[in-house]
C-alpha cells in the first residue's frame, strides 16, 4: 500500500534531498508453509503490496514490532530474495544484474557479531569486497582500508586493520560491517536495525555515523528498527509497518508528535519518555496476528480499541490527514454508514482519543492524543 509519495513526506518536513534512486512499487512476500499430504497449502504473508521510495541524501524509517515485515522489506530491496509480487526500480528502471546491483545497493545486517567471519580479521573483511567487484588498486590496497576506516572512525587504521572480531566491541564491529558495506561505494544503504544490539550508551555514535554518510556522501538510507524514538532522532521520514503492511507515513516529527494510527499511538505509548509524568497506556488488546491466516479488513482490527464493523469487512485505503502525512485508517474516513461505524463486539479500552479531521458520527474519536517526542 501507498501511504504518502515520500517525496512529499519529505518536502512536507522541509528537508531537501533529490529525486528516488531506489523505489519499491507494490512489493509482496509470501512464504510457503510446508504441509502435510492433503492439507490446503498455505503460505506466510509477511510483506502485502508496499511501495515506497529512497531519495538521494535522506533517510526514510521503517519502523514495526518483531514479525511485522521490516526485515524481509529490507532483504527484498537488498534482492536476497525474490518477491512474490512487485518490482524493484532503481533510478527508475529495472534492477540490474545481481553483482551490478550490489554495487549500488548494500545492506547491513543486524548483528555485527556473526556478519563476519571470526577467523579473519579487519583488513581481511575490507579487502575481500575491493577485490571480488575488481576494486582493489594493487599496491594501494592497504591505502583503501585506511580509507573505509577513517570514514567509520575507527583509528589509527593500521592497528584496527589487523584486530579479529572478537577484539573489538560492538560498537566498533557495527562500524566494521558498514565500512564493508561502503567498499563498493554504494549509492542505497539499508541498514536493518543496526543499533538493537549494541549497548545503549554507544548507539547514538552509530546513529549519528549514519547521519553524516548521508550528509557527506548523499547516501539513500533506509534505516529498519523497532524504536520509534531512535527513527525520530534520525529520519527525515518515518512509514510505520503492522504485520507486513504500511499503515501510516509522513514526515518525522509529524508522524511522532501527532500520530494518526492507533497503531502508532500504541507505539509511541510503549516507547520510553523521561518527560512522561504518568505510566505508559497502552490501548490495544490481544497480540500480532497470525499472518498465515491474517485477518480480513484492516489487519490492526483485533487489537484496536476504537474498532469499527468496517474495520473487520474492508481494508481502509490511505487518508492524508495533514500535508506529506498519511493513515491507512477508516477513522479517518467521512460518510461512513451507521453499520459501517458500529462498534465492533469486544472489551472496549480506555485512553487518550486519536487525533484526525471531523467524523461525522460523534462516537468515532477526535482530540488531540499526541505525545511528544
Amino acid at each position: 500500500m501507498t501511504i504518502v509519495p515520500l517525496g512529499r513526506a519529505r518536502a512536507a518536513g522541509g528537508s531537501g534531498g533529490g529525486g528516488p534512486v531506489l523505489e519499491a512499487r507494490s512489493l509482496t512476500k509470501h512464504f510457503p508453509v510446508p504441509a502435510h499430504r492433503g492439507a490446503r497449502r498455505a503460505a506466510v504473508h509477511a510483506v502485502e503490496d508496499v511501495t515506497l521510495t529512497l531519495p538521494r541524501a535522506g533517510i526514510t524509517a521503517v519502523v514495526g514490532e518483531s514479525g511485522s515485515g521490516k526485515s524481509t522489506l529490507a532483504r527484498l530491496l537488498a534482492r536476497l530474495i525474490e518477491p512474490t509480487a512487485g518490482t524493484v526500480l532503481l533510478d527508475g528502471a529495472a534492477a540490474p544484474g545481481r553483482q551490478r546491483y550490489a554495487r549500488q545497493v548494500q545492506l547491513v545486517l543486524q548483528d555485527p557479531f556473526s556478519s563476519l567471519n571470526p577467523v579473519h580479521n579487519v583488513g581481511y573483511h575490507l579487502a575481500r569486497p575491493l577485490r571480488l567487484h575488481g576494486l582493489a588498486r594493487g599496491a594501494s590496497l592497504d591505502t583503501q582500508i585506511a580509507e573505509l576506516l577513517g570514514r567509520v572512525s575507527l583509528a589509527p587504521a593500521e592497528v584496527f586493520a589487523g584486530k579479529y572480531p572478537h577484539e573489538l566491541s560492538g560498537g566498533q564491529r557495527q562500524r566494521v560491517a558498514i565500512a564493508r558495506a561502503l567498499a563498493m561505494r554504494p549509492r542505497v544503504l539499508l541498514a536493518d536495525e543496526p543499533v538493537s544490539m549494541l549497548d545503549v550508551s554507544i548507539r547514538l555514535g552509530v546513529l549519528n555515523l549514519l547521519a553524516g554518510l548521508r550528509e557527506r556522501e548523499g547516501l539513500a538510507i533506509l534505516y529498519v528498527t523497532h524504536d520509534i524514538a531512535s527513527a525520530r532522532y534520525l529520519a527525515d521520514v518515518i512509514a510505520v509497518m503492522y504485520a507486513g503492511q504500511i499503515v501510516e507515513s509522513g514526515p518525522a516529527a509529524q508522524v511522532t508528535d501527532a500520530p494518526a494510527h492507533p497503531y502508532t499511538q500504541l507505539l509511541l505509548s510503549a516507547a520510553p519518555d523521561p518527560d512522561r509524568a504518568q505510566p505508559p497506556s497502552l490501548r490495544d488488546r490481544g497480540a500480532p496476528p497470525n499472518l498465515i491466516r491474517p485477518p480480513g479488513g484492516c489487519r490492526f482490527h483485533p487489537r484496536c480499541p476504537f474498532a469499527m464493523t468496517v474495520c473487520a469487512e474492508e481494508r481502509p485505503a490511505a487518508t492524508e490527514v495533514a500535508p506529506g502525512h498519511s493513515s491507512a485508517c477508516w477513522l479517518h474516513v467521512t460518510g461512513l454508514t451507521a453499520a459501517q461505524s458500529r462498534p465492533l463486539a469486544g472489551p472496549r479500552l480506555s485512553g487518550p482519543r486519536l487525533s484526525g479531521p471531523p467524523q461525522e458520527d460523534t462516537r468515532r474519536p477526535h482530540g488531540p492524543g499526541k505525545e511528544k517526542r
